[in-house]
């Protein structure tokens, strides 16, 4: 039987080989995520949990791009 995702949003930074940073989410445990994201980028860049709690705003704005469990998502810069 497989894992479930789990409907959880896990925060992730993207380090890419010009030391560049990006912030990731994805809708799975944070077992998972890390794994799901490095998988969504080029290889040789690194990725790690961020420990953040969202605001109930910031739940809100993930819940409406409506990812599936084990979908990421790269957030644009604002």
């Amino acid at each position: 039987m497989a894992e479930s995702f789990g409907n959880t949003f896990t925060v992730v930074q993207v380090t890419a080989d010009d030391t560049t940073t990006q912030i990731w989410i994805a809708l799975a445990k944070p077992s998972q995520a890390i794994t799901l994201v490095l998988a969504a980028v080029p290889e040789g860049w690194t990725a790690e949990m961020l420990n953040v709690v969202l605001t109930p705003q910031q739940q809100r704005m993930f819940e409406e791009l409506k990812l599936k469990p084990g979908d990421v998502h790269r957030l644009d810069k604002t």
